[in-house]
């Protein structure tokens, strides 16, 4: 170990507390084999994203789209794959790379640095997954937030679904969000973002790395099998997504619910004030608020499983915890936890086929490198 510690490559995983392992890997590698497996996970699961996002922005009373599978067969009969479950693809491809890509090199390189001064692996762990995601997401929130819109509207001039959308690229949906909304609209969403998935990578990558401690202790080898890969993947993601269950539901129901208040009262919103949301129909029955119109946001992060539940208690407030607070108050843990398990389900998938990904390619350019001992391009 003495001998390199002028050169120290990335840990991959620490197969015990006290005896680490130096795989010769650059952080360059390490950033290509997780961008290529964060697109992967990201673009595998589109389709699921683009119903979840309908689900919530859905305007329509009564709702148009109710359960997934329902939902997921109506967007694919009536508008097809390429311009209906996978709208906004090229936003989403554009943001997932390089955000995935920052996330990777900046989680190996804290990873490193937080253990070589001494961290405890489990909490360097934890906090490089915070670090990382705080980093790549001044990449895949503006991207998100043109993915989201581009994924409620679906295609240009959409006959089946009124969205408040209509943009007929993601170039026009961008130069028209600048022009009309300003640059701060590609950013709308940042903040409940952050309080949902910077938990969620921190927990993510804490239990993969014990898990895969653990993997490699019963296997006695670094090379665990395909079977063991999937499964710390898998459970490590579905784990994280079920213990930030709750911040998904608060999350959920302050960018998506109706507020019953008197529209009247309100102030007239500016532009940069309805960055992301949509006209809601519906209320003509309430003759007082016909002519008015009252919006909703959606969310521009991560897909959320959660669909409030009718008469739930709206969220007048933008706090994550007084809502937190509010929701347990009026609905117990349940209501907290509601939509965990299509949660579990989604986390699962995206973070197994990510990480099994990335471990498969880490090894590939361990055995043919794309640059030689000397940095050299092969």
């Amino acid at each position: 170990m003495e001998e390199d510690e002028g050169i120290r490559h990335p840990y991959i995983h620490v197969s015990s507390p006290t005896v680490l392992e130096w795989p010769a890997l650059t952080d360059y590698q390490c950033m290509l084999a997780g961008g290529l497996g964060g697109t992967s996970g990201d673009l595998l699961m589109h389709s699921i994203d683009t119903v979840k996002t309908r689900q919530q922005g859905d305007p329509h009373i009564p709702p148009k789209y109710t359960s997934l599978s329902s939902s997921y067969l109506k967007i694919y009969q009536q508008e097809g794959v390429r311009r209906g479950l996978y709208s906004g693809v090229t936003p989403a491809f554009l943001g997932s790379f390089p955000g995935t890509l920052i996330f990777f090199g900046c989680y190996e390189w804290s990873k490193r640095h937080l253990i070589d001064i001494g961290v405890h692996h489990s909490l360097a762990y934890l906090a490089s997954g915070f670090i990382a995601d705080l980093a790549a997401s001044v990449v895949y929130v503006p991207s998100e937030v043109l993915k989201t819109r581009l994924q409620l509207q679906g295609r240009f001039n959409n006959p089946y679904f009124k969205s408040g959308y209509n943009y007929r690229s993601t170039l026009h949906a961008t130069r028209t969000i600048i022009k009309e909304e300003g640059f701060a609209a590609l950013f709308y969403g940042y903040r409940a973002t952050l309080f949902r998935d910077l938990p969620f990578s921190a927990l993510q990558f804490a239990f993969y790395e014990q898990e895969q401690e653990w993997a490699k202790q019963y296997a006695g080898s670094k090379d665990i099998g395909l079977g063991l890969e999937v499964l710390t993947a898998t459970t490590a993601g579905g784990l994280a997504g079920v213990i930030t269950c709750p911040l998904d539901v608060v999350k959920t129901r302050i960018q998506t619910q109706l507020n019953p208040t008197d529209e009247a009262a309100r102030p007239v919103p500016t532009s940069r004030q309805l960055a992301a949301r949509i006209p809601s129909s519906g209320l003509a029955s309430q003759p007082a608020r016909s002519s008015q119109q009252s919006f909703r946001t959606i969310s521009t992060s991560s897909p959320t499983t959660t669909i409030p539940k009718a008469g739930s208690v709206t969220l007048d407030t933008s706090s994550v915890f007084t809502g937190l607070k509010l929701v347990y108050k009026t609905e117990g843990l349940a209501g907290c936890f509601r939509g965990v398990g299509p949660r579990f389900v989604w986390t699962s998938v995206q973070s197994g086929t990510m990480l099994v990904l990335y471990q498969i390619l880490l090894r590939q350019l361990e055995a043919y490198p794309l640059v030689d001992s000397e940095g050299a391009g092969l």
